[in-house]
């Protein structure tokens, strides 16, 4: 199946209580995968470092992040040590469950720091553009009535009025030791008192599947962006959808060095990327952006097993006389998403890199992953070059007549159908009852 990228997003209204029983006659595709037990009653990061606690066989002193920018390494232990005792200091300064706190950051260790504490809080962090003017700022700020932002001194003139009205500021230096400020003289708070707030003083706050821990604001397709309300049930399971399993859908280890230059604020690299590399116990090498030589250098230095891309990414490989002078052999998997990508340029880009598997996904921010090639299993199957893939696993998809509503066998074209626990709980502010399973993402064509 070869996705358009006009993508349409739609809700369905339900004016009555009793819904219509689903037609028996529907057409309902699924993974060749089969369906797996999801954990998805544990909180989010409970289910991320399942396997570092209990009976769990991780060893928290392996690698978890590598700054691409410094050379630091955090491992699984400080990455959980690091998470609690943030959470400790924004609970200190005020924060509670539910409470709202913009990440204003670009990728970096301090944003997954700053992520998993605000999610083992309870409360909910809402993921900003840091190219985004002030009025752009300001604007999701009062619409997802963030509490405190989280950013970096260079950006902290965009949030002038905001400060004004209340919201509390946390700054990260431009230039310090580690990325942290040490002392602050502009009325911001330092992010050094949350790394050394004393993790022994919050009790482990009680959280329910159903919490709202994300809100990345997404337009759907028209009109202006919304908070996309995503619960921990939610992207736990997302993320398992795709790493969990005895064949998982993406097979992500322990021993795998997964390269992150993606922006961190959006649900590709936050869900697919960094959420689910810990999950499995691999090293994340967090880049601030993608520059061609730099990446081609990080590969060869740290062995990169797992290169996620973008098409405009792909045809920067592609172009490229200097992927030459560059070792990119320790790639084993290309994983291209945000966008389709021809089958032309997935077939030159495996000239670059001779030994990994090309592939794609596809999924928005309001369903998770949606489909996912099947070449990524730990157990492959035989996929077609310039397809998204196959239905993700505990999931389901049927095809819609636009004008009928008629549920479609193979090879027709209309409006895809989701449904599964991984989908969005709503948007900030909406009015209307969603659907609870169906939501209509995006028109395809074969």
């Amino acid at each position: 199946m070869v996705l358009q990228q006009q993508t349409h997003f739609l809700t369905k209204k339900i004016d009555q209580e009793d819904e219509e029983e689903e037609p028996s006659h529907d057409f309902i595709f699924r993974s060749k995968l089969p369906d797996i037990f999801i954990p998805n009653h544990l909180p989010l990061t409970d289910y991320v470092f399942q396997r570092f606690s209990g009976d769990g066989d991780g060893d928290s002193s392996t690698t978890c992040i590598i700054d691409g920018a410094t050379g630091r390494i955090l491992t699984y232990a400080d990455v959980q040590t690091n998470m609690r005792r943030i959470a400790a200091g924004i609970h200190r300064l005020g924060i509670r469950h539910g409470d709202v706190v913009m990440l204003l950051l670009p990728n970096s260790p301090e944003f997954a720091l700053s992520f998993l504490a605000v999610a083992y809080l309870g409360a909910v962090s809402t993921t900003a553009n840091p190219f985004y003017t002030q009025p752009e700022i300001a604007k999701q700020a009062k619409a997802s009535a963030a509490k405190m932002i989280i950013t970096k001194k260079c950006l902290v003139d965009k949030l002038t009025n905001l400060k004004n009205d209340g919201v509390l500021i946390v700054c990260l230096d431009d230039d310090g030791d580690n990325g942290v400020v040490s002392s602050s003289d502009d009325g911001c708070v330092s992010f050094t008192e949350l790394t050394q707030a004393d993790e022994t003083e919050l009790l482990k706050p009680k959280i329910s599947p159903e919490d709202t821990v994300a809100m990345p604001y997404s337009s759907g397709t028209t009109g202006l962006p919304k908070g996309v309300m995503i619960t921990h049930k939610g992207l736990v399971t997302s993320i398992a959808q795709k790493v969990d399993g005895e064949n998982p859908n993406l097979n992500f280890t322990a021993n795998d060095v997964i390269l992150c230059f993606l922006p961190m604020f959006h649900i590709y690299a936050l869900d697919a990327l960094m959420l689910s590399a810990m999950r499995t116990g691999a090293a994340l090498l967090i880049v601030p952006r993608f520059e061609l030589n730099l990446v081609m250098e990080l590969i060869q230095r740290y062995k990169v097993t797992v290169v996620p891309v973008a098409p405009p990414v792909v045809l920067a490989f592609i172009k490229s006389p200097e992927t030459e002078r560059y070792d990119l052999s320790s790639v084993r998997i290309m994983l291209s998403g945000a966008a389709t990508l021809k089958k032309e340029l997935e077939d030159a880009v495996r000239l670059k890199f001779p030994n990994a598997i090309f592939g794609q996904g596809y999924g928005m921010t309001e369903s998770g992953t949606v489909a996912k090639s099947l070449a990524f299993a730990k157990n492959p199957f035989k996929t077609k070059s310039g397809a998204c893939g196959t239905v993700i696993r505990n999931a389901e998809m049927k095809v819609v007549d636009t004008e009928t509503g008629i549920s479609l066998p193979r090879n027709k074209s209309g409006e895809i159908c989701v449904r599964g626990h991984q989908l969005m709980k709503g948007k900030k502010g909406q009015t209307i009852k969603l659907c609870p399973f169906f939501f209509f993402l995006w028109e395809n064509k074969h």
